[in-house]
């Protein structure tokens, strides 16, 4: 059976809520904000005192300070607005967004061409891993962010910053296996409460120092660029930290739609992030000293608990989010074949997106814990942050050219001139990143080159051990045709789960040669993943009838499908009126163990890790949701 499974995208998405097709509009902009733009939505917590940090050199007046405050502005404008909100949400598969959604799309618009469709497929791969870098800083950067706000409250609760951001993140993946249908609710309403508390303490500041509304010219911001120099790939480094989350616009595009999204960002996101950088600017210009932490000092002393409080909110609901996403992502690498199956648990009955991976989410919380730990501060974390979301950002580019270009049609100039700009930009802000590699950049570019290998490895031994079966296979219709033999033959279906249509599993081979008898009615099932998102019941199987009470049946899934077996071949008709009834079916399965081969296709330590990989996998049973009183495992080894 074809081990390739699906996801939603990087940031794949947090509160999965019911299809577009269920909601209205309203309640889908509400849920797209309190879902997508939680993440881009906290980052006024650091940004501004990052960009005037002393590492940067920019000097903290008021030209320098209306500069950098329209350097954020129209990156917001460009990078976001132009590039995500208009282009990147046009360029969807079948309705679905984020990285692999667009590699698979990219991909199969250079289906003749199989070099450049597997370089593309590699490259939404190395976008994938990426992500668990962003995975991990986001929840800590953002919680960090949030509880440095203690020190503004009291001075003297400094050190209680990374002991209750810890304690913290630990309930919030220990709360995961319970879902979050119970509080998803209120993600939309509490960071709809947060954007206009963020506008209204903007439009407080604004009034003290009205010149800050002159960073609305783009000018300010070319000017203060050209004259940063040297420092120039630094500071740009700082304003990245203002459009992380932007990535998120696309990955769930699925749950919200492009319409809501986009009227959540216009109507609400941007005009308050707009303001309250300008309030930022505007508190700097009459309160220099109030660089230290110039998001709270915007509030009066009364406001300064409840504001904690709010933004602790918020960082949640911006690290629950990106811990969704991390379960999505991995469900779409698993369905398209560049990680083994793992356990997935649906936390909902109504909703099918909503699911638990428990082994993610405990690699999440050592990752976060010891993240938060060895930083320390949302200052010293922002050197680290950026550099994932950035390549990321770049590799979108370059998918989206090749969809516009090829999957499109669209005249090479055309698409050129739609995503030159972009890459340009996209380049500039991965260098400002790489300025800070040595500082803790380094962290996630190796997180993200660790996962790439596994992914590859993983995917390039599954092909191995399919290449393996498939020359020691027998045709399955060769097979059948000589099976006139009579033979005891059981009352019931016997459903052979095979990873290649058209050969005859091992299971079966093993069953006849053992237990000498055959069922009535024997099935040999191969479920295939397929680099769309969804697929329709209507087409979901393909039967074919083969002699002496064989069939062949090929179940295709989208990647964003989590395989129910029983449930799809309870609606096969196998023809003359046979159906497959569940109480009366018994599922054969091959576990195959793998060998590693001396000078065989994969180099030795990736042969070890592939079957490594391969020991740790998780069982077919739950993954395809087979009942467990009706399945039979029987072993064979492979040599790869």
């Amino acid at each position: 059976m074809n081990s390739t499974d699906t996801a939603a995208g990087p940031h794949p998405t947090a509160s999965v809520l019911a299809s577009p097709a269920r909601q209205g509009t309203a309640a889908l902009t509400l849920g797209a904000i309190g879902v997508v733009y939680g993440d881009i939505g906290t980052s006024p917590l650091y940004t501004m005192k990052e960009v005037f940090a002393p590492a940067t050199g920019v000097p903290l007046d008021a030209p320098h300070l209306i500069g950098a405050v329209s350097t954020i502005l129209w990156a917001l404008m460009i990078v976001v607005t132009l590039k995500y909100v208009i282009l990147v949400l046009r360029a969807d598969n079948h309705g679905e967004g984020g990285v692999f959604a667009l590699a698979a799309l990219a991909a199969g618009a250079v289906r003749e061409q199989p070099r450049l469709r597997t370089a593309l497929l590699v490259l939404g791969v190395l976008g994938a891993a990426l992500f668990y870098g962003d995975s991990l800083l986001t929840p800590a950067i953002s919680v960090l962010g949030a509880m440095e706000g203690l020190q503004v409250v009291a001075p003297s609760l400094a050190d209680a910053i990374v002991p209750a951001s810890v304690v913290i993140l630990i309930v919030l993946f220990v709360v995961q296996r319970r879902g979050t249908a119970s509080v998803g609710r209120w993600f939309g309403p509490v960071i709809t409460v947060w954007f206009v508390v963020l506008a209204i303490t903007g439009i407080a500041q604004i009034f003290r120092a009205p010149q800050i509304l002159a960073a609305l010219n783009p000018l300010h911001a070319i000017t203060f660029l050209a004259e940063r120099g040297p420092g120039l790939l630094l500071t740009v480094g700082a304003v990245v930290l203002a459009i992380t989350g932007a990535e998120a616009l696309y990955a769930d595009m699925g749950h919200f739609g492009r319409r809501p999204i986009r009227l959540a960002w216009s109507g609400l996101v941007l005009p308050a992030l707009a303001l309250n950088y300008m309030g930022q600017g505007a508190l700097l210009i009459a309160e220099p000293d109030a660089l230290e932490n110039p998001f709270y000092r915007m509030f009066p002393q009364a406001m300064l608990v409840p504001a904690l409080v709010l933004a602790t909110l918020a960082a949640i609901i911006a690290s629950q989010a990106v811990i969704s996403g991390a379960y999505s992502v991995t469900r779409q690498a698993v369905q398209l074949g560049f990680l083994p199956r793992m356990v997935v648990r649906h936390t909902s009955a109504g909703e099918a997106g909503q699911i638990y991976m428990p082994r993610v989410n405990v690699l999440l919380l050592v990752g976060v814990v010891a993240v938060v730990l060895a930083f320390r501060s949302s200052s010293a974390l922002a050197s680290a942050y950026g550099i994932a979301v950035t390549l990321t950002m770049l590799i979108t580019t370059v998918l989206t050219w090749v969809v516009v270009r090829r999957a499109w049609g669209l005249h090479a100039g055309v698409a050129a001139g739609a995503t030159a700009v972009f890459g340009a930009i996209d380049l500039l802000l991965v260098a400002g990143c790489s300025a800070k590699f040595l500082d803790g950049g380094w962290f996630t570019v190796a997180l993200g080159l660790v996962m790439t290998a596994l992914m590859l490895v993983w995917w390039r031994g599954r092909r191995l051990l399919l290449e393996q079966l498939r020359t020691d296979a027998i045709p399955l219709a060769d097979f059948t045709s000589t099976m006139d033999a009579p033979l005891p033959r059981a009352r019931r279906t016997a459903v052979y789960l095979v990873a290649e249509p058209g050969v005859v599993p091992q299971a079966l081979l093993h069953n006849l040669k053992h237990n000498q008898v055959l069922h009535e009615r024997n099935v040999v099932l191969s479920v295939r993943f397929v680099e769309q998102p969804w697929v329709d019941d209507v087409r979901r199987a393909q039967v074919t009838a083969l002699p002496h009470g064989f069939w062949q049946v090929v179940l295709d899934c989208g990647f964003m499908e989590s395989p129910d077996v029983p449930r799809a071949l309870a609606r096969v008709s196998l023809g003359d009126g046979v159906t497959i009834d569940p109480f009366e079916t018994s599922y054969f399965l091959s576990r195959e163990t793998v060998v590693p081969k001396p000078r065989a296709g994969l180099a030795r330590w990736a042969d070890r890790l592939y079957a490594a990989m391969s020991r740790q996998a998780g069982g077919a049973v739950g993954y395809f949701r087979l009942p467990d009183n009706a399945v039979v495992e029987l072993g064979t080894r492979v040599q790869i």
